[in-house]
């Protein structure tokens, strides 16, 4: 063997070093957690650099090849798209049991008497989520009601202009959901950013924004004609 290089031997060896690598992913993110979370710097194998406190990008562009990790890693993905948020709760948490796990299996435990303890705490956790809800509420079209349910998930993100930004979010939501039920897509929402502006300049516009230079130019078009070329416009 190479100058440097460890021989491991034995199941339980084996896991602990699929803990370990589960363990290094879930620091790497867990310190950027929560409103007051600290960025990271990320340069992908393009070399091209991120500075972010978003888990789901960190890991996006981090080339994660350890077999064990790489499954924490998709599951924050599939986290992202299903919920577009939480993966860095997800990461930690699993990290965290991992840990709590290593040391159950050093203690002499079977890592099959280990799974049917935290499946049988995930069923209890599933049934205890339900009664210590904060706040519901039976109308999400109520602009005031749906502010506050999304304020502390925008709070987590955007500390302290997280009123103004709830407002703006609850508005557009409202307005692009339709008629037949309380669910929309984002993707009938647009974010325009126009240069030299602040936050608080923001707006929920129901039209179309066109952006030339620095003029804004905000048209509403209702019983629209559209046109869709295949080829180039050109002066002839």
């Amino acid at each position: 063997m190479k100058e440097g290089s460890r021989h491991y031997s034995g199941l339980e060896e084996a896991m602990c070093r699929n803990i370990d690598a589960c363990k290094q992913l879930s620091l790497m993110t867990r310190s950027a957690l929560g409103p007051h979370g600290m960025n990271k710097m990320v340069i992908n194998h393009l070399e091209k650099l991120f500075i972010t406190s978003d888990a789901a990008t960190i890991i996006k562009e981090t080339d994660v090849h350890h077999p064990a990790a790489k499954m924490i890693a998709q599951a924050a993905k599939m986290q992202e798209n299903e919920c577009g948020d939480g993966t860095n709760l997800l990461i930690s948490m699993a990290g965290e049991l991992m840990t709590q796990a290593q040391g159950l299996i050093t203690m002499g435990l079977h890592p099959s008497e280990i799974l049917i303890g935290y499946e049988k705490a995930a069923k209890k956790t599933m049934e205890l989520l339900d009664g210590i809800d904060s706040y519901t509420s039976e109308n999400l079209r109520d602009q005031t009601e749906l502010t506050r349910l999304i304020k502390g998930t925008v709070a987590s993100k955007q500390f302290g202009i997280e009123d103004f930004l709830s407002n703006l979010i609850a508005e557009a939501a409202i307005y692009t959901m339709p008629n037949s039920a309380n669910s929309f897509s984002t993707e009938n929402v647009r974010v325009q950013k126009i240069l030299g502006g602040g936050i608080f300049e923001s707006e929920v516009v129901h039209g179309m924004v066109v952006t030339r230079g620095s003029m804004t130019t905000v048209r509403h078009c209702t019983d629209c004609k559209v046109a869709v070329f295949n080829t180039n416009i050109e002066m002839q």
